[in-house]
């Protein structure tokens, strides 16, 4: 039993002395079991994981995806896409680098500098936003490391910038009393950059091959001599089948579906790479852009990477407060950890935690997204938060970083009004718990079926105040309507009399006032006020 249930329990029923008897065997038998917790490389071991409470309770986290393929401001994927005749990226990298046959990816990296990139007040002002957790980018599939790397001389340390971005943020997470975490991308670089074996199918460069399979030999007189590019690109290997085909590498994830499979010291390289990140800079939570686990199931490197930071984390905090995120998760696999979806979200309560991953705009930097005001709002943003909270999860955002380490005004105006929504009404969001039912209303019948990764994000009708999502905290429900009503009154048909308690108390968070309302057989009917809040969406009530 644990401590705050046996709390419950034996308060009132026996005497103090008792109670706390019973209270200091308790918390024996606890270190007990935590002395004898060990995280074996295996699902059954890692099967023993909880969720950590303080991860339940924070709701909302930031992300900066941020390495070289920023510095282009091309959108996301440029390593690979660069490669791809034809493509916008193809020829943005001919204007800007020249022809792949000569300057590739490589390149790209050592253009890049992050002159201007202040990760302490970056983070300050995620903070101030709301965030509960940040999270910085360790590596893409672009398989550059962006921390001081024993096993990748390709690491930000040595080249492009010269500075650990890794440890920068760590730092800059922890003056602001933010748990970190690490994104880990880099597994499949072996399929990512096959395009970089490519070589033009017409005009002037026809035949050439693409820099993809240069030797560290080749690099005498040259910029990066005493590199070598296969470190980087990882291409001394056949294609896969069907590379020729641009959208390849998304059917062959898993790595099946005739995927060239690397081979075992690309997996030990991996394996050690990030044991050393996790020893370094000790993260707090560690994302996976995988099936499961990193190279699975072709390989164990996965499993013990999670089960070393289980253990280390465990070791340094004498209980388990580290999470992994993983997607596409059987229900095995999600007991080990924080089922993540990617660009959209659950339409359901799960069970068990799980996290969205999303991002305002292109995961890498896109100048075009900024030039035609393309970002999402703060009210999709926002929208988007209580329903995830609503069925038991969580909401990672990424801000997209240019490559010089700053964020555009566009998008600081988007992270500041959500910082707005969060000081009026985060007491219906943080520490929160899902109700016996998680909303109502015709957004629900417009549901957007989830696949695999997720990407099921902005498909839906838009919400309207019909829409409500419900929250609660003890004996206390949060309603959030969605939006506000134009008729100035709301029925929430879930709260009748019939279904639901007395209902004594309903304040509206944003103003903090007292609402009129009535409960009836047909539901709870709410009066809104005639002035709207500031922010004209997701109308959180405290229901007492």
């Amino acid at each position: 039993m644990e401590r705050r249930k046996a709390l419950k329990y034996l308060g009132g029923l026996a005497p103090a002395i008792i109670l706390s008897k019973h209270l200091k065997a308790i918390d024996l038998l606890n270190n007990s079991n935590l002395n004898r917790l060990k995280f074996e490389p295996t699902w059954e071991s890692l099967s023993q994981y909880r969720v950590p409470d303080w991860f339940r309770d924070a709701k909302f986290g930031m992300w900066a995806h941020w390495g070289p393929q920023c510095q282009p401001e091309a959108g996301d994927w440029y390593a690979r896409n660069m490669y791809e005749e034809g493509t916008r990226q193809y020829k943005l990298h001919l204007e800007k680098y020249g022809h792949p046959s000569v300057s590739g990816f490589k390149e790209v990296i050592q253009d890049w500098k992050a002159q201007n990139w202040n990760p302490g007040e970056l983070v300050a002002l995620y903070k101030k936003t709301g965030a509960k957790y940040f999270m910085g980018m360790a590596n893409h599939h672009d398989n550059m490391d962006l921390f001081d790397s024993s096993y990748q001389r390709w690491n930000s340390v040595k080249l492009g910038p010269k500075k650990d971005i890794i440890g920068g943020w760590a730092k800059a997470a922890r003056a602001n009393g933010l748990p970190f975490g690490v994104s880990v991308h880099a597994a499949h670089a072996w399929l990512f950059y096959e395009t970089a074996q490519r070589s033009d199918k017409e005009g002037a460069y026809k035949g050439i091959p693409y820099d993809g399979k240069l030797t560290k030999q080749e690099g005498t007189g040259k910029w990066w001599e005493g590199l070598d590019p296969q470190a980087l690109y990882a291409q001394d290997h056949p294609l896969s089948k069907n590379s020729a085909t641009n959208n390849s590498t998304s059917k062959q994830w898993n790595w099946g579906n005739g995927a060239c499979v690397p081979d075992a010291a690309y997996c030990e390289k991996f394996l050690k790479r990030h044991i050393e990140l996790i020893d370094k800079y000790e993260p707090d939570l560690m994302y996976f852009d995988d099936t499961a686990l990193p190279l699975w199931p072709i390989s164990d490197v996965g499993l013990k990477v999670a089960a070393h930071l289980y253990n280390k984390n465990l070791k340094k905090h004498k209980q388990l407060e580290a999470v992994v995120f993983g997607k596409i998760l059987d229900e095995q696999q999600r007991k080990c950890m924080v089922w993540d979806i990617e660009r959209g979200q659950a339409n359901k309560i799960q069970p068990l935690p799980w996290q969205t991953d999303t991002c305002i705009g292109s995961w890498h930097y896109d100048r075009a997204i900024y030039d035609r005001h393309g970002y999402k709002s703060a009210k999709t943003v926002i929208q988007m938060l209580v329903d995830i909270v609503s069925k038991n999860g969580n909401l990672l955002l990424n801000i997209p970083v240019r490559g010089d380490g700053t964020i555009d005004e566009q998008e600081q105006a988007i992270v500041e009004e959500i910082g707005d929504w969060m000081r009026l009404n985060s007491e219906s969001i943080y520490a929160t718990r899902p109700w016996k039912q998680f909303g109502e209303g015709p957004a629900l019948e417009n549901v957007t079926a989830l696949k695999a990764q997720g990407f099921n994000e902005g498909k839906g009708k838009p919400f309207v105040s019909q829409d409500i999502r419900f929250a609660q905290k003890g004996d206390i429900l949060y309603a959030t309507v969605m939006a506000w009503p134009e008729n100035g009154t709301v029925l929430i048909k879930s709260l009748s009399r019939n279904n639901y308690k007395e209902i004594s108390s309903v304040k509206l968070l944003s103003k903090d006032q007292q609402l009129k309302h009535q409960q009836t057989e047909d539901g709870l009917v709410i009066n809104f006020p005639n002035e709207k809040p500031l922010m004209d969406y997701a109308h959180a009530l405290k229901i007492v």
